[in-house]
């Protein structure tokens, strides 16, 4: 079990860190959801590894790396969702 998840851990860590290697080249908008996805998958396969050897710090930093991330993947999909105004022009709810 701890093997699992140290590997996880480390799978968690390279996600996050390309991630964020993507977002800075360009290759990706820090808004996307393939940016957003990983940074959330990316912290909580982090916490799960924290569970064999527990870091406090290390927790923090990321459950509000998973919380910023979740807040992110809210707004995109709310903001997916648009409503036809009166006069046929589509604006965020």
């Amino acid at each position: 079990m701890a093997t699992v998840l140290t590997i996880g851990g480390f799978i968690g860590s390279m996600m996050i860190a390309f991630a964020y290697l993507s977002a800075q080249q360009g290759w990706v908008g820090q808004d996307s959801g393939s940016y957003l996805f990983a940074n959330l998958i990316g912290a909580v396969l982090i916490l799960a590894s924290l569970y064999i050897d527990w870091n406090l710090p290390a927790a923090l930093v990321e459950g509000f790396w998973a919380a910023v991330s979740s807040l992110g993947i809210w707004r995109l999909l709310r903001g997916r969702r648009t409503q036809r105004s009166v006069d046929g022009t589509s604006e965020r709810i």
